[in-house]
């Protein structure tokens, strides 16, 4: 149970908030007072709401489509309009769809790769800086991922390597604005099965060997050779988006049991 309020009288964004790491971090915030707005474009998030509601803390689910510019101004809206302010911006959406070497991806999976691990960062920083900007103050931890390094998905490793760049740049350039700008690389992390999967199709003999290669790697790369839990993403997510980090920003902190990405 979580008895510290460093969110307190502070608004929350978090993006993928349906389940797995966004799920947490949502909650444990909740649970340390933060007013939480919850983004995801499945109606799960919804779930997710109820669940803070229940326990006490002020919250909003909104469904929209990251992968959007539209979508991103849309959760910002929603966020202003009810709580008059954004304190923290947690980009977490993003995940690898398929696993293969990459000359076996197809141009429109990789497009669609990039769509889905870059771009809701681009654009969900893009819609909300400038109320921060207008307020002085802030903090974003975009969540990337130690795969910068690994086998059989390039496209996700590029683009979790540009939400690095950008963590880095925005950093630089908001400094000034009293805005902080980290990241979280995550590692291999155990997670209950996806309520809403990543890749629909059901995946061939080949494509489970390539998947397992990637457990393996992982496995190996991590100092502790194990997966992390979703607890231990959420405890360095939620410290950098704390004022317990203050006076850290354009950091990419590794959390994958010793592998650094």
């Amino acid at each position: 149970m979580r008895t510290s309020q460093r969110f307190k009288d502070k608004v929350v964004v978090v993006t993928g908030a349906a389940q797995g790491i966004g799920r947490g971090v949502a909650l444990a915030a909740a649970a340390e007072g933060a007013s939480v707005v919850l983004c995801d474009r499945s109606e799960w998030v919804r779930d997710v709401a109820d669940e803070i509601s229940i326990a006490g803390a002020r919250c909003i689910a909104v469904t929209a489509d990251l992968e959007t510019y539209a979508g991103a101004c849309e959760m910002t809206r929603a966020a202003l309009g009810t709580f008059g302010g954004i304190d923290v911006l947690i980009n977490n959406v993003g995940g690898t769809i398929w696993t293969r070497p990459y000359q076996e991806y197809e141009e429109a999976q990789i497009e669609a790769e990039v769509r889905r691990s870059l771009f809701p960062t681009l654009w969900c920083c893009r819609a909300v800086l400038p109320s921060m900007i207008e307020r002085k103050r802030g903090a974003i931890v975009n969540v990337s991922s130690i795969a910068t390094r690994s086998v059989y998905r390039v496209p996700y490793a590029a683009s979790k390597g540009g939400v690095n760049a950008m963590t880095a740049s925005l950093a630089f350039e908001h400094a000034q604005d009293g805005i902080r700008v980290n990241a979280v690389a995550t590692g291999g992390t155990e997670a209950p099965p996806r309520r809403v999967p990543r890749n629909a199709e059901k995946p061939s003999e080949q494509e489970a060997i390539w998947y397992q290669g990637i457990v393996d790697q992982t496995l190996a790369s991590s100092l502790m050779h194990r997966y992390g839990t979703i607890d231990e993403q959420v405890g360095a997510i939620l410290f950098l988006a704390s004022d317990e980090a203050s006076y850290i920003t354009g950091t990419v902190l590794p959390v994958g049991g010793g592998d650094q990405g």
